[in-house]
């Protein structure tokens, strides 16, 4: 009877030890934060924010319309009954899970930086934006008397973008995403920009087949320098969803991968995480931007 005992003891040892082991691989699997990923248009996937977060992106996008004075989400006016609100489908819920209250996703891994587009008039809605915003302000990175003081959410404008109500602003919970191709002129606002961004066929022309040639590499890789030199990280948008791309763009510096297939971009960054590191320290160091001919 002591040596049954005995065996279903080893047993029980055995199995704990595998279910830990399992539980163990699992939850570091989960726990891989997609630094160079972007989701792009995030309120189209089957489960907004939480699709994003489960596959470690940290990084999301947003499209809002004001209407009757509520910030819905929508990429196209005629469609914006279908959707939920700015706060609904991604405050309330980052709220929660950065708190640690939210059944639905882990907390985030890393500071979450929320891009918000514009559709709408953008002094009327970032109006109604910065009034939502202060509602979350304990979780929501803001510019406080002169300093940027970082918190787990950072907010960040594209689209239509209010400048000049942002620039005049001494406290504010947002910033603004740079146009890429004007990166070189504005150098001094430093404090309202956090990335900068522009359509992928304004930077390149190239499809994507074959190597990307080496006068659009130095093009690009240019600009790239230029805007981390004023801390801002690099985006393409409208970037074909292509391996090749996703390569090359990240060999020449740039910071995020804007996608709509999240568990691809998962696996490509995770199968070549290494190399993507030791190829973008070699780039920093050998881009210079001597001889390209800024417009």
């Amino acid at each position: 009877m002591a040596g049954r005992q005995s065996c279903a003891g080893n047993y029980i040892k055995v199995f704990v030890f595998a279910l830990a082991a399992f539980v163990s691989t699992s939850v570091c699997a989960q726990k891989t934060t997609m630094l160079n990923a972007f989701a792009h248009n995030d309120y189209f996937h089957k489960r907004p924010l939480y699709d994003a977060l489960d596959n470690g992106f940290t990084n999301l996008e947003a499209d809002i319309f004001l209407r009757n004075g509520k910030l819905v989400v929508a990429h196209i006016l005629p469609m914006v009954d279908n959707k939920g609100t700015l706060e609904d489908l991604y405050l309330k819920p980052l709220l929660a899970s950065v708190n640690g209250s939210s059944n639905l996703a882990a907390r985030p891994l890393g500071p979450v930086t929320l891009m918000i587009d514009i559709k709408s008039n953008a002094e009327k809605t970032y109006q109604a934006l910065n009034i939502l915003l202060n509602k979350y302000s304990s979780i929501i990175s803001g510019y406080e008397n002169g300093k940027i003081v970082q918190r787990p959410v950072t907010v960040v404008i594209t689209g239509n973008k209010p400048f000049k109500i942002i620039k005049e602003q001494k406290s504010r919970l947002a910033f603004i995403d740079e146009d890429l191709t004007k990166t070189y002129k504005d150098t001094l606002s430093t404090n309202v920009y956090q990335t900068a961004s522009c359509k992928y066929s304004k930077m390149l022309k190239w499809n994507g087949k074959g190597s990307l040639p080496l006068k659009q590499r130095q093009h690009l890789s240019a600009y790239v320098k230029m805007a981390h030199k004023y801390g801002k990280k690099v985006r393409l948008w409208a970037s074909p969803e292509n391996e090749n791309v996703w390569r090359e763009l990240l060999s020449c510096g740039v910071d995020l991968i804007n996608t709509d297939q999240l568990p691809r971009l998962r696996n490509f960054l995770l199968a070549r995480a290494d190399a993507y590191a030791a190829m973008t320290d070699l780039n920093e160091q050998s881009i210079t931007l001597d001889g390209v001919d800024f417009p």
